[in-house]
């Protein structure tokens, strides 16, 4: 519930280094709050995604509005990865220690990009964005099943997709020191896309559910948009989908 973002990195790595130490109490607790809305700063302003200005990269500010929507994303990946610990309780050790690192890695990138926006001359915050990673996690808040399937599976996998032609895009420009930012984030995310998958086997497991009908099943009944094409089908292996799923996937 931290609003001040730097604040909140520091609590997470404060929070990373005692799970990779072992010293941190996860005993179940009796009452978990669904977080209607997490800690967060007065802005950036929040706004529907359809109402979002569109820049073109070949201006200062439009590259700066870009850095300033993944930046936004990776503060939504925090708060995401820390709800993924405080809300599903009697799992093994492992998974808590999978999403403390997740959250410390999504901390890190956080702060890369909002370093890179002030060196671009903007800071987090100048520019409006919008709210579509948190909706999904409220809307599965009660089943650790689906918000494995919908969270890191559907919404955080898009980022696989669409950065490798961020990057190039952003090369074409000049814009060499944000795409070496965006290389680091995306073999990073695939990794925490991988958790994820890692996960909802588990979950499905835990509740004799086959995995891949399941997750068709989640993207039909949760997932009002449609999945864009092209996937990048070698990271979204890498990250834990089956020829399947991605053949699932590029035919819906």
């Amino acid at each position: 519930m931290c609003c001040d973002p730097s604040q909140k990195c520091e609590a997470v790595f404060e929070l990373a280094r005692q799970m990779r130490e072992g010293t941190l109490d996860i005993a179940p607790v009796p009452d978990v709050e669904v977080i209607g809305q997490p800690g967060r700063p007065a802005r950036p302003r929040l706004v529907a995604p359809k109402d979002l200005a569109r820049r073109s990269l070949g201006t200062e500010r439009g590259r700066a509005a870009l850095i300033h929507a993944i930046t936004h994303i990776e503060f939504n990946a925090i708060n995401l990865a820390l709800d993924a610990l405080y809300r599903f309780q009697g799992l093994p050790w492992a998974y808590y220690l999978d999403w403390s690192r997740v959250a410390r890695e999504e901390a890190q990138h956080f702060l890369m990009l909002r370093e890179r926006l002030q060196q671009v001359g903007f800071d987090y915050g100048e520019f409006d964005a919008h709210d579509g990673l948190w909706t999904m996690a409220v809307k599965t808040h009660d089943s650790l099943v689906a918000r494995m399937a919908l969270v890191p599976r559907v919404l955080e996998a898009r980022g696989l997709d669409v950065t490798p032609g961020m990057i190039r895009k952003l090369r074409a420009h000049g814009d060499e020191r944000t795409a070496q930012i965006l290389e680091v984030i995306f073999e990073q995310e695939i990794g925490h896309v991988a958790i994820g998958s890692r996960w909802f086997r588990h979950a499905c497991d835990e509740h004799d559910l086959e995995p891949e009908p399941t997750f068709r099943r989640l993207l039909t009944r949760h997932y009002t948009g449609r999945v864009q094409k092209p996937l990048h089908r070698e990271a979204r292996r890498k990250a834990g989908f089956s020829e399947s799923e991605l053949a699932a996937l590029e035919k819906g």
